[in-house]
């Protein structure tokens, strides 16, 4: 296990013996990740760095469970001296806070209704030697499984002549995933684990690419889910578990039809309560 310490946060080297000017701004952003992680004491198990090329374009294609899954992946690929550019939803880059930093560290914005540019300024990056970072399911899988893939990353690996690095990321969700509350607990592990860079062979179509990649995703997810050194802690901790490993989480299919009512929009949404009202439920606690 990995936990990040202060002499990492200052490391001259972290980042390679001639880091590029212009990434200033995403080093300064690690740096203050790893000062996050440490004052958190996340416990890392970063596993198969090695198989991050050291030079040239590549995507790593993973599995989505937590907000903070990027974070966590770009450990993956400091050891190679590489930082990953993610694609992301571009209400993120809109956003007042978010938006200078996601564009200062030169991440993709995806328009999902307008997906053309976000493909071909990614299959770019790539050709210029980038290293992507993509998350084929779109949105966080509230099984906590690998939910069907988007042909975009086996497209842009195809159209690019680059590899697919498959990658699971563990443990970030009992911190903080879609439909729980943030929980900022000290010491939780999260497992980071990628495999081996998957090649198109030539004349192989994208489908074709997508399959073995989700096959390589579920294996990894599983490793990362088996070989995970906390269990729950009782009956009413299980719901960060996969239903097939004995949780509570949704089944894949249940996930998928809450997916498409969302998708639809026909969610039913809780009505925001007013600020006077909060505030009455809060004193209402204290007393």
């Amino acid at each position: 296990m990995y936990t990040a310490k202060w002499r990492d946060v200052v490391r001259p080297d972290l980042f390679g013996p001639s880091p590029s000017r212009r990434d200033r701004p995403y080093r300064f952003v690690i740096r203050l990740a790893l000062v996050v992680f440490r004052l958190f004491g996340f416990r890392f198990d970063v596993r198969g760095s090695e198989h991050v090329p050291v030079s040239g374009g590549a995507i790593i294609c993973s599995n989505h469970v937590s907000f903070f899954d990027f974070t966590f992946l770009g450990l993956g690929a400091l050891p190679q001296h590489r930082l990953v550019r993610f694609m992301a939803k571009s209400s993120v880059f809109d956003h007042r806070f978010s938006g200078p930093f996601m564009r200062a560290m030169r991440h993709i914005p995806v328009d999902r209704k307008a997906g053309a540019a976000a493909f071909e300024s990614a299959v770019r990056a790539l050709k210029d030697g980038e290293v992507v970072g993509v998350f084929p399911e779109a949105t966080i899988s509230t099984s906590f499984t690998v939910k069907d893939l988007k042909a975009g990353a086996a497209r842009m690996a195809v159209d690019a002549g680059v590899p697919i690095v498959p990658a699971a990321v563990w443990g970030g969700h009992r911190i903080a995933t879609k439909g729980h509350k943030v929980v900022l607990r000290r010491g939780v592990p999260v497992t980071v684990i990628l495999g081996e860079p998957i090649v198109a062979e030539p004349g192989e179509k994208a489908q074709s690419l997508l399959r073995r990649s989700k096959a390589a995703m579920e294996t990894l997810l599983d490793e990362a889910q088996r070989s995970y050194p906390d269990q729950p802690a009782g009956p009413d901790d299980r719901w960060w578990q996969p239903a097939h490993l004995g949780g509570t989480a949704a089944t894949p299919e249940a996930a998928a039809a809450d997916d498409a009512v969302r998708a639809a929009g026909k969610e039913r949404k809780t009505p925001r309560r007013s600020r006077v009202a909060r505030l009455k439920a809060l004193v209402g606690r204290r007393r």
